[in-house]
């Protein structure tokens, strides 16, 4: 059985994004020092609402949603070999986002610009970066 990850694209703005918020990982050792989409498992109801409630512990923030980002399979974007991702757009309406859980560092890039790529992110969210710059570029 496949599992399933939540994700979001925390973006300073829904109607035109040109900022997001990336979280570096501060654990597991493999993944300490990567950047991520802030998230987690969908262990309950429905994915939206375990979007939100990841969100609120691991950043102390209170989201709005937008769009899902299309992916590229039905279950999400593939993460692993038992594990999709689904993401979503999210814009902070309530909260000042901080490293709660898991994260060390939380830092808003540029979307179209060369930073986002220099980062050293997970390797499974570096397809998602590029599918939001796309995105992005023709909101």
């Amino acid at each position: 059985m496949t599992k399933q990850i939540v994700g979001a694209a925390l973006v300073d703005s829904l109607e035109q994004p040109a900022k997001l918020l990336v979280a570096r990982r501060s654990a597991p050792p493999e993944f300490a020092g990567m950047w991520e989409f802030p998230g987690g498992k969908l262990s309950r109801g429905n994915p939206k609402e375990a979007l939100h409630r990841e969100l609120a512990e691991e950043l102390g923030i209170k989201v709005g949603l937008g769009s899902e980002l299309q992916c590229p399979t039905s279950q999400g974007w593939p993460l692993n070999a038992s594990a999709t991702m689904r993401v979503w757009l999210a814009q902070v309406s309530d909260g000042t986002p901080e490293p709660l859980e898991d994260h060390d560092l939380l830092q808003w890039i540029e979307l179209a610009g060369p930073g986002i790529l220099e980062l050293e992110w997970i390797p499974a969210d570096l397809p998602i970066v590029h599918a939001l710059r796309a995105f992005a570029n023709n909101q």
